[in-house]
């Protein structure tokens, strides 16, 4: 077949393939009949050039293509623009540093600060004095117990005392170890860090964050250490699936719903002890941790009466429930229509609060958000003074000098703490076998 013959066939016969070969040379392949499909990754290199942006993958795009794909840009907007072409995955992009995002797969409890921005208002709209707001705190107080799913476990709890180590002696301080039966055969092992001196004293109860080696690590024996040498005794225990508790139902279990409920239980159970010792003063009970430590505070304020005072550092948000199974595991965010661990928080108005933030997590909107918010809903006691904030936005994620500093200063001010006797550099750091119930190295 010559030339000739073909022109007549394709021009003659079938002018719908000469207009697919035509879109396909010129447009690079893309067409209405292929949905303008372009691999994903190819966009997203596209959106990072044409708005200057770097981009940080926690997400496999390897075959992932997206139809309409130069259609979802908007050349106004790098946030729709994102939106438009990461939701058909299921991925968002987070803003990190700079001009940097790091593109991740959904995440429930994490939102952006401007839905923070929209919710609280949303939120505060719902009472507009004390009475109002009391009942819709009754209302939360009793669906985030429902749907934790609490009140079921505790009633079938072991009522078997505690087994107690041996006391180690300090300058100003004792450790002791200690493990206790809470339920279906499990149990929770931790420390008590109790002052030399006689008489009573307030009880702090210290759950723990993801900071490094956990209860072990150095900063969360310099704090607890440190707090009963002011005078307060502290209580420190192993999360779920972490130290001890690991050995006995593996590492994995930190990653479940029920983490979140164990880590609960075990807060509530030793304070039931730790309130019936002789020494222990109850109208000055504190709860205080770090992180998911400070996510679990929020929500042993929430479950426990008991608590005469407060210290979430670097945790509190109204944009981010907390990014573990641990600490949103089970849905108790959608108690009362949708809320957030901001308003959780107001639940333990108008006992003394304080929050440390920083600007470089989570917190960082604290002093123009989530603050405001709590001084309001402390205002309908008159209580204003009670709920503070200590702001450090040169800082980030962690548990350093200047938050534990900020948290020896509550405390010193509520419970009337010995202030002299702040010096960290008086306690002493134990290897991780000293503070376990059952060493590894026998």
């Amino acid at each position: 077949m010559n030339k000739q013959i073909i022109k007549r066939v394709i021009i003659g016969k079938h002018p719908l393939l000469i207009t697919a070969l035509f879109a396909a040379t010129t447009c690079g392949a893309q067409s209405f009949d292929a949905k303008y499909a372009r691999p994903l990754g190819d966009v997203l290199n596209d959106v990072a050039k044409r708005f200057n942006v770097k981009l940080k993958f926690n997400v496999d795009t390897t075959g992932l293509k997206l139809n309409y794909a130069d259609f979802r840009v908007r050349p106004y907007s790098l946030e729709e623009t994102f939106d438009n072409i990461l939701k058909p995955f299921d991925f968002y992009a987070l803003k990190q540093n700079g001009n940097l995002y790091k593109i991740k797969q959904y995440e429930y409890p994490r939102r952006q600060p401007a839905d923070g921005q929209k919710l609280i208002p949303y939120l505060a709209s719902k009472y507009s004095d004390k009475a109002s707001w009391e009942a819709r705190r009754d209302t939360l107080r009793k669906e985030v117990r429902e749907r934790l799913g609490i009140d079921a476990l505790l009633a079938r709890c072991s009522n078997e005392k505690p087994l107690v180590g041996k006391t180690r002696k300090y300058d100003g301080y004792t450790v002791q170890n200690f493990c206790m039966k809470t339920v279906d055969g499990h149990t929770v092992k931790g420390s008590v860090y109790t002052p030399l001196a006689k008489g009573k004293h307030p009880l702090i109860i210290c759950p723990n964050g993801h900071f490094l080696n956990g209860r072990y690590g150095k900063v969360q024996q310099q704090r607890l250490a440190t707090l009963a040498r002011l005078g307060a005794i502290c209580v420190d225990y192993d999360l779920w699936g972490w130290g001890e508790s690991e050995d006995e139902v593996g590492a994995k279990a930190h990653q479940t719903a029920e983490a979140q409920q164990m880590q609960a239980l075990n807060g509530i159970r030793i304070l039931d002890w730790m309130i019936k010792r002789k020494d222990v003063d109850k109208t000055r009970v504190g709860v205080n941790g770090g992180s998911g430590g400070g996510t679990q505070t929020v929500l042993l304020t929430a479950l426990d009466d008991r608590y005469t005072a407060a210290n979430p550092v670097v945790s509190l948000s109204s944009w981010f429930d907390g990014g573990c199974p641990c600490e949103s595991g089970m849905p108790i965010q959608l108690s009362g229509g949708g809320t957030c661990n901001a308003e959780i928080a107001a639940m333990f108005a108008p006992k003394p609060m304080m929050l440390v933030s920083d600007g470089g997590d989570w917190t960082s909107t604290t002093p123009e958000l989530e603050y405001p918010y709590l001084q309001r809903i402390y205002g309908f006691y008159g209580k204003t003074e009670n709920i503070s904030n200590v702001h450090l936005p040169k800082e980030r994620h962690d548990f350093g000098p200047n938050k534990r500093n900020a948290v020896y200063d509550f405390f010193i001010k509520t419970f009337k703490l010995d202030a002299s006797k702040l010096d960290e550099s008086k306690v002493t750091i134990e290897m991780e076998d000293q503070l376990r119930f059952y060493p590894k190295n026998k």
